[in-house]
């Protein structure tokens, strides 16, 4: 048996070394399921002919472009009443500032004063304060009415302008 014995421990030495590569190879296989998930490829994108793509972008094209220039024109239409509403701004302007140095003017070349209780004499006959008051009230209605004169003469030309622009739109 003593010739055996050496045989003996270097089968188990052998075995025990299996016993370990055995444990080793199992821990390293042991995530394969895993593994063979992720290294799964996978189709994400569908491959088109060249044709078929020209086509639906073409399609694109067709649907965008109209739609677009709806757009565009909207934007040209409202641009335009933006720039009538800027002349009638301007206009409007210019008549209230004519009006105010028109006041200013009247004011400082002797224009009409009204009265108030510490300029008017005492003794002046006839000049009560109702007369006063209605004298006040008449001179402001007179002065609205010029004031709605002068409006509408500004829409009248505004008007006159807008027609002239449409003749011209319309002989283009």
């Amino acid at each position: 048996m003593a010739s055996l014995g050496p045989a003996v421990s270097s089968l188990r030495s052998s075995l025990s070394l299996l016993d370990s590569s055995i444990s080793i190879l199992d821990e390293g296989v042991s995530d394969f399921p895993r593994l063979c998930k992720v290294l799964q490829t996978q189709q994400h994108f569908e491959l088109l002919p060249e044709p078929t793509l020209r086509e639906a972008q073409q399609s694109l094209v067709d649907e965008i472009v109209p739609a677009i220039n709806q757009l565009l024109s909207t934007v040209d239409k409202y641009v335009s009443q933006l720039g009538r509403k800027e002349e009638s701004l301007r206009a409007r302007s210019e008549l209230l500032e004519g009006r105010l140095n028109n006041n200013r003017r009247s004011s400082s070349f002797g224009g009409v004063r009204q009265p108030t209780r510490s300029s008017r004499p005492s003794h002046t006959p006839g000049l009560t304060d109702t007369k006063i008051l209605e004298m006040k009230r008449m001179q402001q209605k007179k002065e609205r009415l010029q004031y709605a004169i002068e409006r509408l003469e500004l829409q009248c030309k505004q008007r006159e302008r807008e027609l002239r622009k449409s003749m011209a739109i319309v002989q283009d």
